[in-house]
């Protein structure tokens, strides 16, 4: 069984260097293949361009009749990624029968990279980010900037990648909840109170303002995809890719 997941890795191995995957940079940690880091960068002609993020990948020796474990190290504000683990919200990743065993690592951060622009809103993990994002398009750009454009600063217990000019490295550190406060109480327009610095009371207060000021309930269309039609339209990507190549 081991074996068998190795040598699907190291197929993945190669059909990564094949297409090279513009925005996107993935390598193993570990001599059996079980672990991998990544580097993502958001999509071209979004905000999220220009902005990178690091991922572990942890895969086990049933991959791939199973998903691997998936966490950015890099933790985005983003409605499905978990604010406090990094671990990412999407079906196929955390129910194994929606796994499909035609995906690939490929498939899977090809994913990733279209999820950072294309959240999907239905249950999101992080419902701060989700409502900010429903109701101040801007001012949740505004903040995803503000955090991830500064200079990178060194985390001790950030992962070491391999000293290797042709990956692309980082150390970064995850972003807490405060910082998101820190960021967004400097944007807007008026500032909150220390009532709000929780995220409880954030979300409460959100919603005290949805009933009194009567924000209308926001029609989503582009930022609202299932997530059957995200893994659709990455599988028709990477098909795509694959017949050009």
């Amino acid at each position: 069984m081991h074996c068998r997941a190795y040598f699907l890795l190291e197929r993945d191995i190669q059909e990564l260097k094949e297409n090279n995957f513009k925005g996107i940079t993935a390598f193993p940690v570990s001599e059996d293949l079980m672990e991998w880091g990544a580097d993502i960068e958001g999509l071209q002609n979004t905000f999220w361009h220009g902005l990178f993020f690091q991922l572990t990948i942890k895969f086990t020796s049933q991959y791939n009749f199973v998903p691997p474990v998936v966490k950015f190290i890099t933790i985005p504000f983003h409605p499905n990624v978990d604010q406090n683990t990094g671990r990412v919200c999407i079906d196929f990743l955390d129910d194994p029968e929606k796994w499909n065993t035609n995906y690939t690592l490929s498939s899977i951060l090809l994913t990733l990279q279209v999820m950072l622009s294309n959240p999907v809103l239905e249950n999101p993990v992080n419902l701060e980010a989700a409502r900010m994002l429903i109701k101040d398009e801007s001012l949740y750009k505004q903040i995803v900037l503000r955090l991830f454009s500064q200079p990178i600063q060194l985390r001790e217990n950030s992962l070491e990648f391999p000293k290797d000019p042709d990956k692309l490295t980082r150390s970064i550190k995850a972003v807490s909840f405060n910082d998101y406060y820190k960021t967004w109480s400097g944007i807007a327009t008026s500032k909150a109170t220390e009532h709000y610095r929780s995220s409880c009371m954030l979300l409460l207060w959100l919603g005290w303002l949805e009933k009194v000021e009567g924000f209308p309930k926001p029609i989503i269309q582009l930022k609202e995809i299932s997530s059957a039609q995200l893994q659709l339209k990455i599988l028709l990507i990477h098909k795509l890719k694959w017949i050009v190549s």
